[in-house]
């Protein structure tokens, strides 16, 4: 059984695995800061999946009952998460960033890959801009980025990596929702191959393994592909449009 799903998140539940969400930004992110159509379709086997799944009793926290998500000071350390908080107010021109070891790693890595992105083709990257911003290493490190937040609770910035608008047909709360039973996701990205080019946009393929642990302890693992995209480097194109997104994801069962 294999299911395209846009966006990703109803692809897990829609094997009764876990609703790896799809995500995009938040009307109302908040962040601690460095000063003091396939929808009808995938709806559709999602609520038939839900209504087949066991109602196992729930051992550990899933991700969606988190109130509040994981620093990054807690997540790597408190060493490892100031080089990164650094390395962010360094980088971003925002009077504002999230370059706090109290935000998520995912959240500072993103306001990292946003402003890289902002140079243009010709102008030199900044110093701490790797992978290149237009790499197909920079379109990979959006899908790590968004597995990243899931595991820290941080559902904005995950729901960002699917663009400005977050994935089609999605809520924050439908989306935060999906991951009633869902502990905890892996993934790791497999060999990327050159990426293609097509009306105005590039698309970068990125194989993956998900592994995912369910509240009540069971283990799934699927396979298949993320399509990331960014509109090619064209006059006019908002800083937004420059960098890689979540556009789809195909993904199936896996031994």
């Amino acid at each position: 059984m294999t299911a395209t799903i846009r966006p990703f998140a109803c692809a897990l539940s829609a094997f009764g695995l876990l609703a790896i969400a799809a995500c995009g930004p938040s009307h109302d992110r908040q962040a601690a800061t460095d000063k003091p159509d396939n929808s009808a379709t995938t709806e559709a086997v999602t609520q038939q999946v839900a209504s087949e799944m066991p109602d196992a009793p729930a051992t550990t926290p899933s991700l969606a009952a988190a109130t509040s998500p994981l620093s990054c000071a807690d997540e790597i350390g408190a060493t490892a998460a100031q080089k990164r908080a650094d390395l962010c107010r360094n980088v971003s021109p925002a009077t504002h960033p999230p370059c706090n070891v109290a935000n998520s790693c995912a959240m500072i890595e993103d306001e990292i890959a946003r402003s890289c992105a902002m140079a243009g083709p010709d102008e030199k990257p900044m110093a701490g801009c790797k992978p290149d911003p237009r790499s197909k290493e920079a379109a990979a490190a959006v899908v790590q980025r968004y597995y990243s937040a899931l595991n820290a609770r941080d559902f904005d910035t995950a729901w960002q990596q699917w663009g400005e608008n977050g994935p089609p047909n999605q809520t924050p709360e439908k989306f935060r929702a999906g991951f009633a039973h869902t502990r905890a996701t892996h993934v790791v990205i497999g060999t990327l191959q050159p990426g293609d080019a097509g009306a105005g946009s590039i698309y970068q393929p990125v194989p993956v393994t998900v592994d995912a642990t369910l509240d009540n302890g069971t283990h799934q693992r699927f396979r298949g592909t993320y399509v990331v995209r960014r509109v090619n480097d064209v006059d006019g194109a908002s800083a937004a449009q420059l960098r890689w997104h979540i556009d789809s994801a195909k993904l199936a069962p896996a031994p």
